[in-house]
Order: structure tokens, then sequence, then C-alpha cells
């Protein structure tokens, strides 16, 4: 075997290395995924279960019911995009699933978590892409006839959401533009949930070498996809409030901070509020799921998804 295929071509450092072979080595804390099983939660009696979204990407998706749901009292549906750098996680992962048991308990809503497709097997845009089809495939149920019996029965089309954390926060800011660009039709789409946002600026600086790697279609300092006030179609994003969340030691604070302003003089016209965790680092709610602070910001989702 030549051993040459073994050398390394590309690495960043707690995301993930290349090698000449071609294969694919994932770093870091959520490199192995840590599956959690579907079925139902005996601490939050909520009900997971797993969906296929596109039998031709391979897209699949978990949904997380809340106890006593009932098609004659249809709930808040969140749709949910995971973060760790567009390349890594996973919605099967027992980090991003106990999260969002949480959310849906606290919040009395559906919840769907988006498996999209990983960089750097999948360039970027490939992500952003996947999950703009997993919203088309959503909406197709907004007539109480898609594919999904659970979307059908229980999710109120009239009250829809777009969140993720991190990477997935700006997965959620694209798909919500797309959905004002377009027009879609079928989900009413109120609001974001905008957690410790990745977006371009000064952390990118350090990290825009494997991002460029990731989507070498960017434009950099002009692509919407990182710097969302160069977007021309930034005022047509859909929805009509955003809750935008940072925390006070994560090194994309700034970022979120920067997000919250260029919504409020874009001309979008929704509602911005503001949220911090103090004394917690990135994603905290997530990668350290024994923190206190936890509680207190899934109320604040909770809160934000369900107020008249």
């Amino acid at each position: 075997m030549d051993s040459s295929t073994n050398e390394i071509t590309h690495e960043f450092p707690a995301y993930f290395r290349v090698y000449k072979d071609g294969h694919v080595e994932r770093l870091g804390r959520v490199a192995i995924l840590d599956p959690a099983p579907t079925g139902l939660d005996p601490k939050t009696h909520v009900q997971t279960r797993d969906v296929v979204v596109s039998s031709e990407s391979g897209v699949s998706a978990r949904l997380f019911l809340p106890k006593n749901s009932h098609p004659d009292h249809k709930l808040p549906l969140v749709v949910y995009y995971h973060g760790e750098g567009f390349c890594k996680g996973s919605p099967f992962d027992r980090a991003f699933h106990n999260f969002l048991l949480l959310l849906a308990a606290e919040a009395n809503a559906i919840v769907i978590s988006v498996d999209y497709r990983l960089a750097p097997e999948h360039r970027l845009p490939t992500a952003h892409q996947d999950s703009w089809a997993a919203l088309e495939w959503i909406t197709a149920h907004s007539n109480g006839q898609g594919p999904d019996p659970w979307l059908n029965e229980y999710a109120d089309f009239g009250r829809v959401f777009l969140g993720g954390e991190s990477a997935g926060a700006n997965i959620a800011h694209y798909v919500a533009v797309q959905a004002g660009v377009t027009e879609l039709v079928g989900p009413n789409i109120v609001g974001l949930l905008i957690l410790h946002p990745f977006f371009g600026g000064k952390e990118l600086d350090r990290n825009y070498e494997m991002y460029s790697f990731m989507c070498p279609t960017s434009t950099g300092f002009s692509d919407p996809i990182l710097y969302p006030e160069v977007d021309p179609n930034l005022s047509r994003m859909a929805g009509v409030k955003a809750l935008v969340c940072v925390a006070e030691k994560d090194s994309l604070r700034d970022t979120g901070v920067a997000y919250s302003e260029t919504l409020g003089k874009s001309g979008w016209g929704g509602a911005v509020s503001f949220y911090e965790s103090e004394g917690e680092e990135h994603a905290f709610f997530v990668l350290n799921p024994g923190s206190d602070k936890i509680k207190p910001l899934t109320k604040v989702m909770a809160d934000f998804i369900n107020q008249d």
C-alpha cells in the first residue's frame, strides 16, 4: 500500500484533517457521533423519531413531539439546524438531541432538526441548500397532506420558527432570507432563533482559510452567507421577529451583537430581541449540559415562541 495516501493535505485543528487519498478525519469534542436513541424520553416525556427528507441526497431529520400533543390543539413548529462549523455534528448526537428535548418540552413545540450533509466532503453551500430543501419538504405538510403524520396532525403551520446555533444559526438566517425572496407559500414563518451565530468578522479572519477550503466559491467580504449586511435581499427576510442569543465569554459574542444591529438597520422591519448568558462560552447549552444557564436560556426561547 502506498504510504503517501496517508499524507495529510489539509488540517484545521479542532475541526478536521484531510488525507491525500481523500478521506476526512474529524477532530475535537463532537468528532465521534454519540447517538441518542429515539422513542419516549422519560424525563421530558418528549417523543422522538427520525424521518427521511430526501432519499436522493440522504438528508434526514429528527422529530421531537411534546407530551399530550393532540390534533385539535396544534403546536408551534421549530425547524432547527445544528452547528459545529458546517463540518461536524448531527441531530442524532446526544448533545444536540438532549438540548432539543428541553426546548420542545419547555416551549411545548414540535421541533424538527435537520441532518444536512457535512463539509468538506460536501462543499458549501451544500449544507445551506440541503437545509432549504428540507424546509420545502416540511412545507409540503402545511395542507395536512405531507408524508409525515406528526407534521400533518400536530404542527401549526401558522406558527413556524427557524433556528440554530453557531453555523446552524448562519443556516437558519440563510433559509429565512430564501423563504422571503421566494415568497414561500404554506408555512407562516413568524421568527428566528439565532443562537451564538457564526458570521464574518474578526473571528472569521482566523478561520477563513478553513471556510474558503469548505466553500471554494465564496467571494469573501462580498459573500452574503458570511456577511448579511452586504446581502441586497436582507430586507426581504421572512419573519416578523428575531431572538439573538449570545454568551459573555464566547469569542463570537461580538458577531452576534453585530448581527442584531445589522437586522435593526437593514430595512427588514421585524422586532429584534437580545439575550446574553453571563459567564458562559460558545454553544455551552450543547457542550456543557450541566450548566445552570441552560434552563433560563430555554425559557427565554420558549417565551419568544409562545408570545402573541
